[in-house]
């Protein structure tokens, strides 16, 4: 993987973590780019673009919650690659984390060579999902949008339109969690009432036609595509 080729933004208000961070992302290849607050980042993350972000947490006015739950809102950055890097590990903090369409949550201190391994998986299993076109295809999975065909192993599997479009959201952003909020207005649209046990009847349904371990359950938070 080049990893010249890709952008990571690091938003932290400790200057000496952020120089640190720098130097061993730099040291891999990787183009960086830094600020010291939530509203220089999300100012230089809508000027670059950046394919990941590494976020504190915990910074005055902006923080870090905030400042992914604003880029989530914002269809430029659903592609976008999102790690919380903080000292907090309680569990409430990383739901929260999370619930605003965080990518990843590693907590404090950790070892530049763990931090860097992880943001390499994520950067190749985004780099696996081939989209062509109106096609998405990963391991032995192909959807065809414009068709509404789903292809498992060579062969073709009829799927109802809800279970279809959870399919086509999940895995356009694989490894992402969403909330069920976030499912329930791409889905049905916010006009509509969704029940908790409708959206699980469908996921369960989902799961039989192509395979328990595609779809992935995260307690408390929601449901993702699971592509490993």
């Amino acid at each position: 993987m080049d990893n010249s080729k890709f952008k990571i933004l690091i938003v932290d208000d400790e200057k000496d973590i952020i120089e640190f961070l720098q130097y061993n992302f730099e040291k891999e290849g990787f183009n960086v780019y830094t600020a010291l607050n939530g509203t220089d980042g999300k100012k230089i993350a809508r000027k670059e673009h950046p394919d990941l972000i590494v976020l504190d947490i915990m910074m005055p006015g902006m923080d870090g919650v905030e400042l992914c739950k604003e880029l989530r809102e914002l269809p430029e950055f659903d592609n976008t690659l999102i790690i919380f890097l903080t000292a907090r590990g309680e569990d409430y903090s990383q739901i929260a984390g999370f619930e605003v369409g965080a990518d990843d949550y590693i907590t404090k201190p950790v070892r530049p060579r763990v931090l860097i391994a992880r943001v390499k998986a994520l950067l190749k299993r985004k780099s696996k999902t081939v989209t062509e076109e109106n096609k998405i295809e990963i391991n032995s999975l192909s959807i065809n949008k414009d068709k509404r065909e789903v292809i498992i192993d060579e062969k073709s599997i009829h799927i109802p339109k809800i279970e279809f479009e959870l399919l086509l959201l999940f895995a356009s952003h694989p490894g992402k969690i969403f909330s069920r909020e976030e499912i329930y207005s791409r889905v049905w649209g916010n006009e509509v009432f969704v029940s908790d046990r409708t959206l699980d009847v469908h996921i369960r349904k989902l799961r039989e036609k192509i395979g328990k371990h595609y779809i992935k359950t995260i307690k408390g938070v929601g449901y993702g595509f699971n592509e490993e």
